[in-house]
């Protein structure tokens, strides 16, 4: 074991470890056994993990130093309840909830102040208009304030919303609501001018691993370091009750693929250690003389497979990869392209989404440099649409490859972009169409001028000198055009 860990003896809460090598079989028992697994049963409470190891103080809040580590305006704002409205912006495991119950916990402290938490998944606005007016009277009667937490509030639509303008404005109630989405898109401006906004990051590998080991003392499992001999550290207690212990690079592990969630890495943890206790309860497990269970990388491996990326298909995480991909393919950088298209598509977002997309690079970045480019863009698209996925992967993969390497021009959309300037800025009515160009198909027609004077460019072996702008426009070059001009 780990040195000056403090040696557990049978009634401390359970702790884990393994080896690949069980020791001999002869002797060993059952954990089947009721008396071997009463403690066992007890780990969870349960309970989820994530929610039972959510801290009440600032001190076990980790991961989110830069705008909650010493000395900073919201960590003090905290200590001395004074809090006001606030709107936490984050991925998700990232701490929102979590800090949000700090404050509750700080403001019960306060007899000036009362915490109410709604959801937005499961809150209508008569229920927010009950605990508005439940706060009116707690200011009125008692002097006291009243927090109230809202969690995923880009779920309430704008109107609901506009419910807590003037309660926030005459500080009858202090919001704090938390979001996964950008509140520039999913808060109504009115009441994100009445808010600060604080900025949760994905939680780093280093805090994932602390949270972790957290996690792993509460519940009394021991860590065997990288260093230590596996079958010269177990625990040889002559116990009952099983000893518990976790591979230090296990939590490392799950602490990689969390990617930055503390609910899916405790999550994680806690479907690891439950899967090896119940394969001893089964008798799946051969336990050796020293009552021990390890749990090995690889057994968090199993349960921690990737299977989802952070990517939110209507959200933020959504803008920012298409327009990651778009950059990287503008760049020429063939691997970043080919990464954000795997981001995108392994974290479900619809293929022909992307293949529009990539349509309009064609003619947007690409261009004249070449234009190939525009047909390989709308195959790939009609080749993703009769397959499908997966297998369309590789077809949108080959195009993001062939434009990322294509040479650019943008000089397609810039003319045409001038084109819109112009006619935006054009003072009076808009020049008419000049008749030799208009089509004449009556006699009236005709007699107005209409086709007059007109060349039929093929009719001539030669170039035709021939005007095809209004007066107003003649000579002006929209490739070289500038809307002061």
């Amino acid at each position: 074991m780990n040195k000056g860990m403090k040696r557990s003896t049978p009634n401390d809460k359970m702790t884990v470890i393994y080896s690949s090598n069980p020791g001999p079989t002869n002797g060993t028992r059952n954990l089947a056994q009721p008396m071997q697994t009463r403690t066992l049963d007890k780990l969870f409470d349960n309970k989820p993990l994530a929610e039972k190891m959510r801290p009440n103080t600032l001190e076990y809040y980790f991961g989110q130093n830069k705008v909650l580590g010493e000395n900073t305006m919201l960590r003090s704002l905290v200590e001395t309840h004074d809090i006001p409205s606030l709107l936490l912006w984050g991925p998700p495991g990232c701490g929102k909830t979590t800090l949000a119950h700090i404050i509750a916990s700080n403001s019960k402290s306060s007899s000036n102040s009362r915490f109410v938490a709604l959801s937005a998944t499961s809150a209508s606005t008569s229920d927010v208009r009950e605990v508005i007016k439940q706060s009116q009277n707690e200011l009125r009667l008692f002097k006291r304030k009243t927090i109230l937490f809202i969690d995923e509030i880009h779920r309430f639509n704008k109107t609901q919303q506009d419910t807590f303008l003037p309660h926030v404005e005459c500080g009858t109630i202090t919001l704090i609501g938390a979001t996964t989405e950008n509140p520039s898109f999913q808060v109504n401006a009115a009441l994100l001018s009445r808010c600060s906004v604080i900025v949760l990051e994905k939680l780093s590998v280093e805090a994932m691993e602390t949270i972790l080991i957290r996690a792993v003392h509460s519940l009394g499992i021991r860590v065997l370091g990288e260093e230590e001999d596996v079958v010269g550290s177990l625990d040889s207690s002559s116990s009952s009750e099983p000893q518990v212990y976790i591979e230090q690079k296990a939590v490392r592990t799950i602490a990689h693929l969390c990617d930055g969630d503390a609910r899916n890495g405790l999550n994680g943890l806690q479907l690891a250690v439950q899967t090896r206790m119940n394969a001893a309860k089964l008798g799946h497990l051969k336990l050796d003389t020293s009552q021990t269970i390890l749990i090995e990388e690889d057994h968090v491996k199993e349960g921690m497979q990737r299977s989802h990326i952070l990517y939110d298909k209507a959200g933020e995480e959504h803008y920012n990869c298409i327009s990651a991909l778009h950059k990287s393919m503008r760049g020429s950088d063939e691997n970043a392209s080919l990464y954000w298209l795997g981001r995108m598509l392994e974290g479900g977002e619809d293929p022909l989404y992307v293949a529009r997309r990539l349509v309009r690079f064609a003619s947007e970045d690409v261009g004249m440099a070449d234009p190939m480019a525009l047909t390989q863009a709308v195959s790939a698209f009609q080749a993703s649409h009769f397959i499908g996925m997966p297998e369309c992967e590789v077809i949108l993969a080959q195009c993001v490859v062939y434009l990322a390497r294509a040479p650019k021009s943008v000089d397609i959309y810039k003319a045409y972009g001038n084109v819109k300037a112009c006619l935006r800025t054009h003072k009076g009515p808009l020049p008419s169409v000049p008749l030799h160009l208009r089509n004449a198909p009556t006699k009236l027609m005709k007699d107005l001028g209409y086709a007059k004077g007109y060349k039929y460019n093929p009719a001539f072996s030669e170039p035709v000198e021939q005007d095809y702008l209004p007066e107003e426009l003649k000579g002006i070059n929209f490739f070289t055009y500038a809307a002061n001009n």
